[in-house]
């Protein structure tokens, strides 16, 4: 089934056609010099780029997949969660587009979106352990099948990569921030600073990184420039730590046939070096997104989307914008 996805839910606009369960293109608006001097994303810019970019967008992911727009058999979109002014660009776009060549439209979660990109190239094999971490999320949860999530834990406070995010503001790195401080940390030493692994009383597989970004910013306030890198490098070690840590409780307390990790923070590759070293150790497949499929994109949508709309399970044209949405909530 040849199914169009849009994923508007932050600063990147991307498209992708996808026919059984093939990509067969993903073309993506990106927005990082518009919010770059910002040191974040600015909801009002990001919609109103999306607005610009959506035909020419759309029209680059027919022409690279060789296919018309008449052929397209079904459409999907991100509905939730994300910035609700971002959201409606692409799922408006996408309820026209389909009311207009009446065709069959699926709303699809923005996490559970992330989560089948892991296997975009891979086959899954259930029950497995996924942790979703991301700019706006860190949520680790175990998939009985698909559609069947069981959330296990999450972050109490600030997600994975808005930590790495703020982090490198403070220390005036680019944006986004993850990205930036992978790369100082490389002529740094990981071990110049100690982070404790934060632990949730009374929940262990949930994560906190607040305390951890508080210390390096305490770090921060009295350290030369030149100390930099040890102190991307220690931070980053940290937060790889905290992530490993519920992983492998979750891994020891379930049967588990995969495990799996997608979101931006995915591309980390301390953190894929991680995932390798514990996959070895609990003997149990890792599966990770390529890097061009970490970061939001349209294949991981319209591959989703492709699912439920194959199996006839649609969304009416009425499905509304959502900002926050638990995975698995009724839309």
């Amino acid at each position: 089934m040849l199914v169009l996805g849009i994923e508007s839910s932050c600063d990147d606009l991307s498209m992708a056609l996808v026919d059984g369960g093939k990509v067969l293109s993903n073309v993506t608006a990106t927005q990082t010099l518009d919010h770059a001097p910002f040191g974040g994303v600015v909801p009002e810019i990001a919609s109103r780029r999306h607005l610009e970019h959506l035909e020419p967008t759309l029209a680059l992911a027919l022409e690279k997949s060789g296919k018309s727009l008449g052929e397209i058999e079904g459409i999907a979109a991100t509905f939730a969660p994300g910035l609700v002014g971002s959201l409606l660009v692409g799922l408006n776009f996408a309820k026209a587009l389909a009311f207009a060549r009446n065709l069959p439209f699926r709303g699809v979660h923005h996490i559970e979106g992330h989560l089948w990109s892991a296997f975009l190239e891979n086959e899954a094999q259930y029950p497995f352990l996924a942790l979703a971490v991301s700019g706006g999320h860190t949520h680790l949860y175990y998939v009985k099948d698909f559609g069947s999530y069981e959330l296990l834990g999450h972050t109490v406070d600030d997600a994975a990569g808005e930590a790495f995010d703020k982090v490198a503001k403070r220390m005036g790195l680019d944006f986004p921030g993850g990205p930036a401080v992978e790369r100082l940390a490389r002529a740094g030493d990981p071990r110049a600073f100690e982070f404790a692994v934060p632990q949730v009383k009374g929940r262990p597989l949930h994560t906190s990184f607040s305390g951890m970004k508080t210390a390096a910013m305490d770090y921060l306030a009295n350290l030369e420039v030149e100390r930099h890198p040890d102190l991307a490098a220690s931070f980053q070690r940290g937060v790889v730590r905290a992530l490993i840590a519920v992983l492998r409780r979750a891994s020891e307390a379930r049967p588990v046939r995969q495990l799996v990790a997608a979101g931006g923070v995915a591309c980390n590759g301390p953190l894929r070096d991680a995932l390798a070293a514990l996959a070895a150790e609990r003997k149990i497949p890792l599966v990770l997104p390529a890097p061009k499929y970490c970061t939001d994109n349209g294949a991981m949508i319209a591959f989703t989307g492709e699912k439920y709309l194959s199996s006839g399970r649609t969304h009416p044209l009425s499905l509304n914008a959502c900002a926050r949405l638990p995975l698995g909530a009724d839309a």
